[in-house]
């Protein structure tokens, strides 16, 4: 089973916040079970910048990849059109139609803390997640 973690999953685990002990469980099963699309992958970096700097940030980046977390940089025209689509449909973040659209090309469970974005898109059927806290 393949699993997507948003930025929010990859931050709590990062952070050892409330749900890291979720995704860590998935992050840990070998072989690899846990994709990211760079866009949030990027959300991440972002995160980590603002509050530590460029070091911490790069840090952040590299433990996730040594953990085993899978990174895509899916972006043919097809991706981003979709991507568009779920952005002009659900009204999410632009970085939440990637992991939504990447998340349907495996068939893949979303990992993430984000209820706000994602509670209304797992009630609409576009998606299944998996709500770490």
């Amino acid at each position: 089973m393949t699993v997507l973690l948003d930025a929010c999953a990859m931050i709590a685990f990062l952070r050892g916040e409330p749900g890291a002990e979720i995704v860590e469980t998935f992050l840990s099963q070998d072989p690899p079970v846990c994709v990211a699309h760079a866009i949030n992958l990027c959300e991440v970096f972002y995160d980590f910048l603002r509050v530590a700097g460029e070091a911490t940030a790069a840090a952040a980046v590299d433990d996730l990849r040594a953990v085993g977390l899978i990174v895509r940089e899916d972006m043919d025209e097809a991706f981003w059109r979709q991507a568009g689509r779920y952005k002009a449909r659900y009204r999410v973040s632009l970085a939440d139609t990637f992991a939504l659209f990447l998340a349907e090309r495996f068939g893949a469970e979303i990992l993430t803390s984000d209820r706000r974005e994602f509670e209304p898109l797992a009630e609409s059927g576009a998606c299944r997640v998996r709500f770490i806290r």
